[in-house]
């Protein structure tokens, strides 16, 4: 059995400004939060996530590929982890890791909601997801609220 873990990271500033566009992370929205800057809907979890698969791929989604798609107009998240997950061949994903850092928005009361959605887009059980947050005690700019920083790892199995 071979296994294989991937790092992905990603981080966004808050756009205070637009109030056209939503907070999402993981698929999921919050609805009374400012959302995130960036071509597509910027969920920061997705995008984490869609590294972490790249980086076991080595097929990288995030950039040339997801701008290409914006340009589309495919700014759903989802679809960038799907583009990645077209690569991942004969591996399993047993278990993703998960580690948000922010001030605002709270993320506990979501952690439920989020696990379901990310589940349902990896086809995997709800518990062999992990999700935990921090504030980072205003070390960081993720911390004084200025935006959001997840760090995400895969761990995947190919027999």
């Amino acid at each position: 059995m071979k296994v294989k873990v991937g790092l992905g990271q990603d981080s966004h500033v808050f756009d205070h400004t637009n109030e056209k566009k939503k907070l999402i992370l993981g698929g999921v929205i919050f609805p009374d939060d400012s959302p995130l800057k960036g071509n597509s809907d910027a969920d920061v979890v997705l995008h984490a996530i869609t590294n972490s698969i790249s980086s076991i791929t080595n097929v990288n989604i995030l950039g040339k590929v997801s701008d290409d798609m914006c340009k589309k107009g495919i700014i759903d998240s989802k679809e960038y982890v799907k583009e990645a997950l077209k690569s991942f061949e004969k591996f399993v994903i047993n278990h993703v890791s998960i580690s948000i850092e922010c001030k605002i928005p709270k993320i506990s009361p979501k952690i439920e909601e989020m696990k379901k959605s990310i589940s349902q887009l990896l086809s995997m059980d709800a518990d062999d997801i992990g999700i935990t947050a921090t504030s980072g005690e205003e070390m960081t700019a993720f911390g004084r609220g200025e935006g959001i920083q997840v760090l995400s790892i895969v761990s995947a199995t190919c027999e």
